[in-house]
Parts: C-alpha cells; sequence; structure tokens
C-alpha cells in the first residue's frame, strides 16, 4: 500500500488481505466516554484495536491543563507496543464522526516523528456501506516493543505564545469549533464561553461533504486560504475545545496541499484555567 493519508474502503480491505496494516478503531464519545467502546466490542473492522481518546492518546488532566493534554512519548509508545505497531507499519485509524477523533492519533504519529499514519475516508460507515463484514470482541494482538519517541515540538503552539501569535499580522489562530460555541452562545463541554480574541472560526465540518467522507482536495484548499491567505504553515495554527477536532482540520489542510501547520494542543479548555487571559464574543 502506497503511503498515503486518505484511503477508502476498498483500499483498506486490500491491504487487510495483505496485511499491510495496523487498524485503530478511534470512536469515542464526549458525552459517554465508555460508548466508543461499547461499539467496539459489537462490531468492528477486522484485526482492529480501540485506542481511547482519554487513555491511549491523551495524559491525565492536570490543574493547569485543557481537557485532553498531550500524551508522553513514553506512554504513547506503550500504546502503540499494545497496538502490536512497529517501526515500518502503516497505521489505519477510522472513528464514526468523519475523523474527528481518529485525526488526533494521526496527527500524534506526525508528532512523534512517523509520517506512516492514514484516516479510513467515511469511517466505519464507509465500511459498512460496502458491505465489508465486522468482528465482535477483542482482537487478537501480539505486542511489540516501541522505543519511546521525541516529540516534535515545532509542531505546537503553547499557552504563553498565543497572543503573541496572534497579534502579528504573519500568523492567524483558526478555532475548528461550531460557530455557536465559538461565539460565545452555547458552551456545552467547558465552565467559560467565548473564544481567544483574534482568532477565526472555521468549523471542522466545513471540510467534510454530506456523507462524512472528506470534500475535494481543492475546496478544501480554497475554503482554508481564504483566510490563512499567503501566510507561511509554521505560522498557522488550528484549536478547538480540547486539542483533538483541531488536528482533523491540521488532517485536511494537509490533505489539500497546505501541511506544515501548528496545533494549540491545550486550546479552549487549557486557556480557561486562567482568569486573566482575555476572553471575546465577537467574531474576529
Amino acid at each position: 500500500m502506497t503511503r498515503q493519508i486518505l484511503i477508502s474502503a476498498q483500499e483498506l480491505s486490500s491491504a487487510l488481505v495483505d496485511k499491510a496494516c495496523i487498524v485503530v478503531d478511534c470512536r469515542f464519545d464526549l458525552s459517554d466516554p465508555g460508548a466508543g467502546y461499547r461499539s467496539y466490542l459489537e462490531g468492528h473492522i477486522p484485526t482492529a484495536v480501540y485506542a481511547n481518546l482519554d487513555d491511549d492518546l491523551s495524559s491525565p488532566v492536570g490543574d493547569n491543563t485543557g481537557r485532553h493534554p498531550l500524551p508522553d512519548a513514553h506512554s504513547f509508545a506503550a500504546f502503540l507496543a499494545r497496538c502490536g505497531w512497529q517501526q515500518g507499519d502503516s497505521l489505519i485509524a477510522y472513528d464514526n464522526a468523519g475523523g474527528a477523533i481518529a485525526a488526533r492519533l494521526w496527527w500524534l504519529m506526525k508528532y512523534f516523528g512517523h509520517d506512516c499514519a492514514a484516516l479510513l475516508d467515511g469511517g466505519i460507515g464507509s465500511w459498512q456501506s460496502a458491505a465489508y463484514d465486522l468482528e465482535d470482541g477483542h482482537a487478537s494482538i501480539s505486542e511489540t516493543a516501541v522505543s519511546s519517541f521525541h516529540a516534535r515540538s515545532e509542531l505546537v503552539v503553547s499557552a504563553p505564545d498565543i497572543l503573541e501569535f496572534i497579534s502579528s499580522q504573519s500568523s492567524v489562530m483558526l478555532d475548528v469549533r461550531a460557530s455557536e460555541r465559538y461565539r460565545g452562545e452555547v458552551e456545552p463541554l467547558d465552565t467559560v464561553a467565548g473564544h481567544i480574541p483574534g482568532s477565526f472560526n472555521y468549523p471542522l465540518h466545513l471540510s467534510l461533504a454530506d456523507d462524512g467522507k472528506f470534500k475535494p482536495k481543492q475546496e478544501i484548499r480554497d475554503g482554508l486560504l481564504a483566510i490563512i491567505g499567503s501566510r507561511r504553515a509554521e505560522n498557522v495554527a488550528y484549536m478547538c475545545g480540547s486539542g483533538v477536532t483541531a488536528c482533523h482540520t491540521i488532517f485536511a489542510a494537509e490533505l489539500a496541499g497546505l501541511g506544515g501547520s501548528r496545533l494549540y494542543a491545550g486550546s479552549w479548555s487549557e486557556w480557561i484555567r486562567d482568569a486573566s487571559r482575555p476572553v471575546s464574543t465577537i467574531a474576529a
């Protein structure tokens, strides 16, 4: 299977026949953290292992962190070992949310220095629509030995740097939360509503078609460039509620040939931990 970051159900089926990849089920419901795992046990793509957003793709929440801090290198390596992954393997992630959760795993692989991950376009729904079988229960996986990784710090921007980052005309921050959350009209998950002053709203659904698959690359590119303009990739950052769904739009940008942008990993749920940080409900 050639290296690509978005694959079809048909391509995944062929890869499974060839035993050419590790498949990871990333289904997760923020309002019911156990629902994704229950769904996995009821039926998942054959050989897929399960990744829990809270336990496997994040580290424990701290006093000053957002809701999903990035995992440390050792913990993430241990997770991949439990998945049976080893260096050189392709990794295919999927969910039931258009890739909104699975993209976190794709991004973490890049963050820890391995450009070997892809998303299943349309997630488990596209697999079922193609009439491929599911299997239930736990997949039988032989654990591997994976060395700890080194994080690529250039792919993130931290809270202390945000105001300087946004105040620069050469930089731009895109907030991918739903527009009503960005405007502060509702806030179902965090204790403060609104957004970081100077950030622009670009809801992640703008990258998806009605069937949950990604839109054509040029359409995604045009939408992002309307905000990004001619800015350099490293001067473009994405955020969301907790640093998870922003990875989805980073993925979409790379799919559209706009790779190299950064993630505010703590995102809104970290930003509001410090009451001295400014909050706005006025759109940029």
